[in-house]
């Protein structure tokens, strides 16, 4: 596919094209890959996320403000903006890769996001990576809720049932699917006390307990 439509997608048009293309390629394909790109992105990307949360939130403590970060930048994160973009359909593998399901992979998908984004600071600077990085993460950001002082949805369970004498919640796993190298793992939450019970999937049995545990808090937060 032309990976013209990926800089649209992204919002930035590059001048220098073999960087987008240098973005989109695995070392598999060639020597010519998105390593060094990727290293740059993520400095960038939590350099970006960073001052969003320092200036959006004025009121939150450091820690706070480290954890938010957290929830925010992370591989199961950078998964989710990889997918919105289909990002797969562009990604250049070398044959093994491509027979084991590399362009589902969640890291190979996880690192192209930050190589994208270190390639469009080298082509249009600080400020195109940073207009792009807000656009990636415009929903997630608009998402926070600055009341839960960044604590994740485990740990805000976890605070829940114990603030009110309950038993602990308990996760289940429930199997995974797909190839050894790019699974999804389904986990269960149970709070019997509450008689709740979510299911949630990631590609970690960590990420999947958390995607349960966020669908949990939502029901029973406001409790």
């Amino acid at each position: 596919m032309n990976p013209d439509a990926v800089s649209r997608k992204i919002g930035h048009v590059f001048l220098d094209a073999g960087l987008l293309r240098r973005a989109l390629t695995h070392r598999s394909f060639g020597a010519d890959h998105y390593e060094r790109l990727e290293y740059l992105g993520d400095s960038i990307v939590n350099c970006v996320i960073a001052l969003e949360l320092y200036e959006r939130f004025p009121g939150l403590s450091e820690g706070d403000l480290s954890r938010l970060r957290a929830n925010l930048v992370n591989q199961q994160a950078l998964l989710g903006v990889a997918q919105s973009l289909g990002l797969g359909d562009y990604l250049r593998l070398g044959e093994g890769e491509i027979k084991s399901g590399g362009a589902q992979r969640p890291s190979i998908l996880a690192d192209a996001v930050e190589a994208l984004v270190g390639a469009v600071m080298l082509d249009g600077g600080f400020n195109a990576a940073q207009s792009v990085v807000r656009r990636l993460f415009a929903a997630s950001l608009a998402a926070i809720n600055p009341n839960v002082s960044g604590k994740d949805a485990k740990t805000l369970l976890q605070e829940f049932t114990q603030g009110r004498g309950m038993a602990l919640h308990a996760y289940t796993m429930l199997g995974t699917q797909g190839h050894a190298h790019a699974q999804t793992f389904q986990v269960q939450c149970v709070i019997e006390s509450l008689d709740v019970r979510t299911e949630g999937q990631g590609s970690s049995r960590r990420a999947a307990e958390q995607d349960a545990a966020t669908k949990a808090w939502a029901l029973v937060g406001g409790a």
